[in-house]
C-alpha cells in the first residue's frame, strides 16, 4: 500500500504484530533458533504460542544471529528486481546481524552494482524495535521520502525507552548472563530483574525487584519517569506468554497517564530463549518526535485494521 518506492525490510526480532505484517506486507527475515539440535526459524516454522511450552519443557534450546547468507538469500530478489531497499535491523549491542547484513551488500553490489540498500542499526530490542519500524512503515505509507523515513528512525532507535520484567532466573543463568548462586539466591528471594536497553544497544539490568506485583509497579513508575508526553504517544507493549498480565499492565498504564493506543507484541525466539516465560514490558519515546504530526495522525486513526489496544 505504499506509495514510496523503496520497501521496507526487518527481522522477527521486532516481535511484530501479525496485523502489521499484514496491512504492510512488511519482509521480516527470521531469527534462527536451535531446538534439540534442529534449527527452526522464529515466525516461519516456530511460533511464540508454542515456543515457550518448548521452553518450560526442558528442551534444548539455543540462537544465533541471522547470517550473511541468509541475508544474501533475502536481498537478492530484490537486487535483481531492480527495487530501492531500507533495511532496519536488530541491535549490534545484542546480536551480530548488522555485521553480516553489510557482508551481504558488499557481496551482491559485485554482482548488481546498482543495487541500493540501506542498513540501518536500530539499536533497540523486541517491540521497541517494532516501534521504530511501526512508524517508518506509517510514514511511508503516507508518502514520506526514504531519507524522511531514516531521519525519524534515527531519532526513535536513539529515544526509545525500554522497560522489561524478567520473571524468572533460570533462563539468564542458561545463558552465562548471572552465576548459578545468582540465579538461586534469586530465586529463592523472588527476585525479578528490570531490564532497560542500553544507548549502545545492550541489554541491562538497571533494578532488582522482590515479588512480580511489586516488579510491574516498578516498571509503570519508571515509564512515567522517562516517557515524554505519554498522552500524545503510542507506545509499545510486549510479553512472553502473560497476555492477561499484559493486558492489566497496559490499563494500569492508561489510567495513570491518558495513554490513548498501544501496539502489543508476542515476545520471540530471539530475546525470549534467553528470558524465559512470564517477561513483559512496554516502550516509549523520552523526548518529541520529529514525526510527530504522523503519530498525532495515528492517535486519531479509527481504521478498524489498526489494532491498537
Amino acid at each position: 500500500m505504499a506509495t514510496s518506492k523503496y520497501t521496507i525490510i526487518t527481522d522477527s526480532a521486532t516481535d511484530m504484530p501479525k496485523w502489521v505484517i499484514d496491512k504492510y506486507n512488511l519482509r521480516v527475515i527470521p531469527t534462527p533458533v536451535v531446538i534439540e539440535g534442529k534449527d527452526y526459524f522464529d515466525g516461519e516454522t516456530v511460533f511464540p504460542n508454542e515456543f515457550y511450552d518448548i521452553l518450560r519443557s526442558g528442551k534444548n534450546v539455543t540462537t544465533y544471529h541471522i547470517n550473511e547468507y541468509m541475508f544474501y538469500q533475502n536481498f537478492e530478489p530484490y537486487a535483481k528486481a531492480g527495487e530501492e531497499v531500507l533495511y532496519f535491523c536488530f541491535s549490534t549491542g545484542i546480536a551480530g546481524t548488522f555485521n553480516a547484513a553489510n557482508l551481504a551488500k558488499a557481496e551482491l553490489l559485485e554482482k548488481y552494482p546498482d543495487f541500493k540498500i540501506d542498513i540501518m542499526d536500530s539499536k533497540c530490542a523486541a517491540i521497541g524495535f517494532g516501534m521504530c519500524v511501526f512508524f517508518a512503515l506509517y510514514m511511508q505509507s503516507k508518502g514520506a521520502s526514504k531519507e524522511e523515513v531514516m531521519e525519524a528512525a534515527r531519532f526513535h532507535f536513539d529515544h526509545m525507552e525500554h522497560i522489561f520484567m524478567v520473571d524468572t532466573l533460570e533462563y539468564l543463568y542458561k545463558g552465562g548472563r548471572i552465576s548459578r548462586t545468582s540465579a538461586i539466591a534469586g530465586g529463592l528471594l523472588d527476585i525479578k530483574p528490570i531490564i532497560e536497553v542500553t544507548d549502545e544497544g545492550k541489554l541491562e539490568v538497571f533494578a532488582k525487584v522482590r515479588g512480580r506485583k511489586k516488579a510491574i509497579a516498578k516498571m509503570i513508575e519508571v515509564i512515567g519517569e522517562r516517557g515524554y508526553r505519554l498522552d500524545r504517544q503510542i507506545i509499545g507493549s510486549v510479553h512472553a506468554d502473560c497476555s492477561d498480565d499484559d493486558d492489566a499492565f497496559i490499563k494500569a498504564l492508561k489510567e495513570k497517564y491518558g495513554i490513548k493506543k498501544c501496539v502489543k507484541g508476542f515476545l520471540g525466539c530471539a530475546i525470549g530463549a534467553h528470558t524465559g516465560p512470564g517477561m513483559m514490558g512496554a516502550v516509549c519515546l523520552d523526548a518529541p518526535s520529529p514525526a510527530q504530526k504522523y503519530i498525532d495522525e495515528l492517535l486519531e486513526e479509527n481504521d478498524p485494521s489498526f489494532e491498537f489496544v
